[in-house]
């Protein structure tokens, strides 16, 4: 299985490459894309990558997988389990937000806390990337343009999203969109429906469910999403979370300094960032 990522070599500059053997092989010039996002764009995301020498991927600096989308998507309330915690009835339509992209952090980053809120949470989800130009898809030709898949936590600063009916101040803070470790193609994943997704607080299960269990599929939300806004290769669409955030917990389950919060979705591995308060 192809693990494409995002990272930043030796002398500083940002690449991207594929994980063999546990080794960051580097494909930006092999492949004449320098950026992810432009390989994917172009085409050029080789189907053969050969083991080769590389950065050991343990000691890699990463970055988020597409570091700088055009667009970052998200959709709230997408699980039953979720809504059912929230009390609230399910909407008519999907619930949208957009996030930017300097929020992002990369697996194995900090992500961070504001000192002035007591209200971090986590929200465990299965992302999207976009693999074709995308204007008013229909569901049954969703599959044709979605690069693969990825995993993201959306890291909410409650309090500001919950001041106003407006979610995006909670939801855009710098250092809390997690999104990796890597991206894995589509056609190697098959019927996403049938993976998992788990969240954990210091090895402790906060989420599990199906991704079966999406109020909105995927097809569904690709042909809404794409009716009112144009997708571009490299966009995202993180596609919500499942019951258990920590805000609803009793006693409370938010977040705090120290805390190490792993989000794994079966098939596609494990994104793992650690709380730090700043």
């Amino acid at each position: 299985m192809n693990r494409f990522v995002s990272y930043v070599r030796a002398d500083g500059t940002s690449s991207w490459g594929a994980v063999v053997d546990e080794t960051i092989v580097d494909l930006a010039e092999r492949t004449g894309a320098p950026s992810l996002a432009e390989a994917i764009a172009a085409g050029t995301l080789p189907e053969q990558i050969p083991a080769g020498e590389g950065v050991p991927f343990a000691e890699a600096q990463l970055l988020p997988v597409i570091p700088e989308p055009k667009k970052i998507i998200c959709i709230g309330v997408n699980y039953k389990t979720h809504r059912d915690e929230i009390g609230k009835p399910g909407p008519a339509a999907p619930i949208v937000f957009a996030r930017y992209a300097d929020s992002q952090i990369a697996a194995g980053e900090d992500a961070i806390k504001p000192s002035f809120s007591d209200q971090f949470d986590y929200e465990g989800e299965l992302a999207l990337i976009i693999g074709a130009p995308a204007f008013r898809v229909k569901r049954e030709d969703a599959a044709s343009v979605i690069a693969g898949y990825s995993i993201y936590n959306d890291f909410s600063v409650r309090d500001w999203q919950r001041a106003a009916s407006q979610w995006m101040p909670g939801k855009t803070f710098p250092g809390t969109g997690g999104f990796g470790p890597w991206f894995v193609p589509a056609d190697q994943l098959g019927d996403v429906t049938q993976l998992s997704l788990e969240t954990r607080v210091n090895g402790e299960v906060r989420q599990s469910a199906s991704l079966a269990d999406l109020v909105f599929d995927i097809p569904f939300l690709i042909e809404y999403v794409s009716t009112f806004t144009p997708l571009s290769p490299g966009d995202v669409i993180v596609t919500g979370t499942p019951g258990g955030v920590g805000l609803f917990m009793e006693p409370s389950g938010l977040l705090n300094d120290g805390d190490v919060v792993e989000v794994e979705v079966s098939g596609i591995g494990v994104l793992r960032n650690t709380v730090r308060e700043q």
